[in-house]
């Protein structure tokens, strides 16, 4: 049996990809009857903020298996929260999800800050056991930690926060009304209150 290994590239699967989801964003818009300027821009956001996030956590990937790969590297996987974190992670981690609670009002209506929270935590959770999956199973060199996902979930509280506070200006509130993708059950644009 012969050792494996492959090399999951970055820029040749996140520049498609985020073209991809380009297109289908636009088209989706258009086949809804929703597609303005200011929504197309908001769903191009998400989904390049989307690939910068695959981009950032994933990729690129040196993935090893067979025999000859070794032994796996669990030390990769961090228990420890707080006191092995270094402090431009924690401000990169906690950046990287700002942007979740914006567009999950504009694009779904999702208003409450509890469900806004779960969904920065349950992203994280994703992106930390599928590190850590690929550290034991496929000798990945991603670093699993407890710390990352407590700064993407603080970044998902603190964007939550700073757009509600945003929203209180009406002039800030009538721009995320004109690019709302949520509709009533008439079809129309749902007014953001």
């Amino acid at each position: 049996m012969t050792t494996h290994h492959l090399t999951v590239p970055a820029l040749p699967i996140l520049l498609p990809l985020g073209v991809v989801l380009m297109v289908v964003s636009g088209l989706l818009l258009h086949r809804r009857g929703m597609l303005t300027a200011r929504r197309l821009c908001v769903a191009w956001f998400a989904g390049w903020w989307a690939v910068a996030v695959l981009g950032a956590t994933m990729l690129p990937m040196p993935l090893s298996w067979g025999p000859g790969a070794g032994d796996p590297e669990p030390y990769r996987i961090i228990f420890e929260p707080v006191l092995s974190a270094r402090p431009a992670d924690v401000v990169l981690n906690t950046v990287m999800t700002l942007p979740m609670a914006a567009l999950m009002y504009i694009m779904f209506g999702i208003r409450e800050r509890r469900r806004v929270v779960l969904a920065g935590f349950l992203l994280s959770l994703a992106i930390e056991v599928t590190q850590a999956f690929l550290v034991l199973a496929l000798h990945g060199n991603r670093w699993a930690d407890v710390n990352d996902l407590m700064s993407n979930t603080l970044g998902a509280v603190v964007g939550y926060l700073v757009f509600e506070r945003l929203m209180r200006f009406e002039h800030f509130r009538r721009a995320v009304e004109s690019c709302s993708f949520a509709r009533s059950d008439r079809g129309e644009p749902v007014a953001v209150r």
